[in-house]
């Protein structure tokens, strides 16, 4: 776990506001104090604040309404970080997909990740292709990309670490974004996602066991920690492969 001491104080303010709301301080429906007067109740500045309000929006636990101000959803979920889970969990029936290492190295930035990292040119990004089967096939092909040591370093240095650890043992039994789920305890993490229908094409389709022109879902997923990414993905799933399940609050 990362000491409080190390993590970014809008991180421990996110984790002070939900713990009011769970606790009752902030009761579901009700609407928070303005910001000077919620600022100075916590003894932090308006700027941290606002930071850490705009992750709580994006989490699901506060919805903006005009005229009245920030309030508490009726049914806020559990801390965003929990919600951000490894994909072999999500397709596993029962039991986590397993999963297997089909590459492990270090390479420079392409147009996706230099678009969702923001990594610059010549920057060493660690990439971890695997394949994850489920049910007895072959269920997805994820490829995943760290940001750069010295980003992870600053903004998640539980992850940085997690990370030499796991290129050590050079085992295959987990995906990058399990590690990251692993190393964040008390880190606020969020995330984006994208699916777009594709086919496989003859790599994917060789890897996958599939025809090249099998159908597929590509979803691209972004997890930051505040506004800093420091994990890129792509998971292709073709047509056969165990449901994914999309969770919502609302």
């Amino acid at each position: 776990m990362v000491g409080a001491e190390r993590r970014r104080p809008v991180v421990v303010l996110y984790e002070r506001i939900v713990d009011a709301i769970h606790a009752g301080a902030y009761p579901p429906g009700s609407t928070l104090p303005s910001e000077p007067r919620l600022a100075a109740e916590l003894g932090v500045s308006r700027p941290a604040l606002r930071e850490a309000l705009l992750l709580l929006q994006e989490d699901g636990l506060l919805s903006v309404r005009r005229g009245v101000g920030r309030t508490v959803n009726d049914r806020p979920p559990r801390r965003g970080f929990e919600h951000v889970r490894p994909l072999e969990e999500l397709l596993g029936a029962g039991a986590p997909a397993r999963v297997r290492a089909l590459l492990r190295t270090v390479e420079e930035p392409t147009d996706f990740t230099a678009q969702h990292l923001l990594a610059p040119v010549r920057a060493e990004l660690r990439f971890w292709e695997s394949l994850l089967a489920a049910e007895g096939t072959a269920a997805a092909l994820s490829q995943e990309w760290a940001a750069p040591d010295e980003v992870l370093e600053r903004v998640h240095p539980a992850f940085a670490a997690a990370l030499r650890e796991a290129g050590r043992e050079a085992a295959g039994g987990t995906s990058m974004l399990a590690v990251l789920v692993g190393a964040s305890r008390g880190v606020a993490l969020g995330a984006h996602s994208a699916v777009t229908a594709t086919l496989l094409g003859r790599r994917r389709g060789e890897q996958l066991d599939r025809p090249a022109d099998t159908p597929a879902v590509l979803v691209t997923q972004v997890v930051r920690v505040g506004e800093t990414p420091v994990l890129a993905a792509k998971h292709m799933l073709p047509t056969g492969a165990p449901a994914l399940p999309v969770l919502q609050s609302d």
